[in-house]
């Protein structure tokens, strides 16, 4: 059954002022190795206050909904996630489904 976890990913930059609180460019490597990226409102990302003069990257999170879990051909458990559940996240290719490990995940609250 589906359930809602938390993604661990990197905030690399300041994208933007508005509309407020302002927008961030996160990424994070799928199971295969593929980076991708996504522009979204800071809040959605992180609990702290970030704007254009912070340092980065930092360290973030995003709330998705896992679908599924499986264990590829070296036993690492592998989880198949939606970020378009619970906030329309989408990379900035659009995509929004993605295979993961599921160490990158945390429980979702």
């Amino acid at each position: 059954m589906p359930e809602h976890v938390v993604l661990v990913v990197s905030i690399t930059r300041w994208v933007d002022d508005e509309p407020q609180p302002g927008i961030v460019e996160f990424e994070f490597s799928d199971r295969f190795g593929r980076l991708w990226r996504f522009h979204e409102k800071q809040s959605l990302v992180s609990s702290e206050w970030l704007d254009a003069n912070c340092i980065y990257p930092r360290s973030g999170d995003i709330r998705c909904l896992a679908l599924s879990q499986s264990q590829d051909k070296y036993g690492r458990l592998i989880a198949k996630i939606d970020t378009s559940q619970p906030y329309s996240v989408e990379s900035l290719e659009e995509v929004s489904r993605f295979e993961v490990f599921a160490s990158q995940l945390l429980p979702g609250a």
